[in-house]
This record gives structure tokens, sequence and C-alpha cells, in this order.
């Protein structure tokens, strides 16, 4: 299994990966405040058996642009993809995310989930998600969606009436959201997110 971080503005995320019979991949993408960027990346399923699970994490505070276009392409059938971003959004920051899942005709057998969800921490910030599927075999299981609101009312005042301060209520909230992705990540950049979200 190839396994890799990468931290957007720091490393060259790859534009293009190819999977043979068999072959797994396993990537987490990071934008961190501040980063602006439009990332494109295809990645194709071309031998049978191959699997991918791709997460993404993107904040965006102020006024960050982020982009993320992902093409996963079934070509070959008994594969799997899994694919989960999720992004916090505030200040007058836009964010958006195009996923395609291809399968093609012959692919059969084929497993594929995207999932993208958002936070909006501000009514000016600007979330775009379009999730997609083009399936052409019959003997499938596929699937995609994709969230966005605001931090809950509900669990910010059940903490605040257990004595936890407004500030860091919120604060749990976010990690909670998006530890199914920093969970992946290193301790040392793990922190540094958790971090920032204060």
């Amino acid at each position: 299994m190839i396994e890799r971080t990468y931290i957007i503005g720091r490393d060259e995320v790859p534009c293009l990966v190819r999977l043979g019979e068999g072959e797994s991949l396993r990537w987490t993408i990071v934008a961190l405040p501040g980063t602006s960027c439009r990332l494109s990346i295809e990645i194709d399923l071309d031998g049978p058996g191959a699997s991918v699970d791709l997460a993404g994490l993107y904040l965006c505070r102020e006024s960050e642009d982020v982009q993320i276009n992902v093409l996963l392409k079934h070509n070959s059938g008994g594969c799997v993809s899994r694919q989960l971003f999720k992004g916090i959004v505030g200040g007058t920051a836009r964010a958006s995310f195009d996923g395609l899942i291809y399968v093609k005709q012959d692919a059969q057998k084929t497993k594929a989930y995207q999932e993208n969800h958002t936070i909006l921490l501000s009514d000016k910030a600007v979330v775009e998600s379009r999730p997609q599927l083009e399936i052409y075999a019959d003997d499938v299981e596929c699937s995609h969606g994709a969230t966005s609101g605001f931090l809950n009312a509900d669990e910010l005042f059940y903490m605040r009436s257990r004595g936890i301060r407004e500030e860091e209520a919120r604060r749990l909230q976010m990690i909670s959201f998006i530890s199914p992705v920093a969970e992946r990540l290193s301790e040392d950049l793990k922190a540094e997110i958790y971090d920032s979200l204060a």
C-alpha cells in the first residue's frame, strides 16, 4: 500500500495516478488556514482489485479560496474507492469541491463512495459541493453525498450548560467534526490543526 500525506503549499500533490492490479493507495490531503489553491487530481483504477482511500481537509478562516477537483475512474472490475473531504470555512473564504466517480462499462463489482461535508462559520463564507456519479456498469455499489451547515446550537447550549466556555465549546465541535480525517495525520500535524481552531 502506498500511503502519503500532502500539505498543500508545502508538498507537490501528484495530479495523475494510475493503479494496477491489486495496488492500494491511501492519501490524505490538507489545506491549512491561509492557503488558497486550485487542486486537480485524477486517479485511475486500471487493474482488477485496485483500491484507493482518499481523504481531504480544508480550513479556511479568513479570505482563502480553495478549489478541489477529483476525477476517480474505475476502469477495471472489482475495484474499491472511498473519498471523504471535510472543511471548515469562515470569514469571506470560498471553498468548492467537484468530485466525479466514473465507472466504465466493464468495471463490474465496483464499490465507490464519496462524501463532502463542510461547516460554515460565517454568513459571508461560501461553499459549493458537486459530488457526481457517472456509471456505465450495472453490478456496482456506489454512493455520494454532501452536507453544509453551521455549528450545532443545541450542542453548544448543552456544553455551555455544563460549564464549558462558548469559545471552547465551538472549538470542541470543530475538532469532533474534522477528527475522521485528522486522525489519519501525524501527531505534530494534528496538533497544529487543532491549535489553529482556537
